[in-house]
């Protein structure tokens, strides 16, 4: 057995799940998991300020309606 953990099963090609054991994966998977998920929150990011841009743009056309 490795110290280094080179000898540690691959991790699957399941997309990354939030709250998974990390245990098994290496430095650089755990790197390579921290860029995906910074980039998937940009992503989001960008999406939600196109919605609310959205959202408001109509709210300025007809008005808010109230509750």
């Amino acid at each position: 057995m490795s110290i280094f953990g080179d000898d540690l099963p691959l991790s699957s090609t399941q997309p990354p799940t939030p709250g998974e054991d990390l245990y098994g994966l290496s430095v650089d998977e755990l790197g390579t998991r921290i860029a995906l998920y910074r980039a998937e929150i940009v992503r989001l990011e960008a999406e939600r300020a196109k919605k609310q841009a959205e959202t408001d743009a109509a709210h300025a056309i007809f008005g808010k309606k109230s509750k």
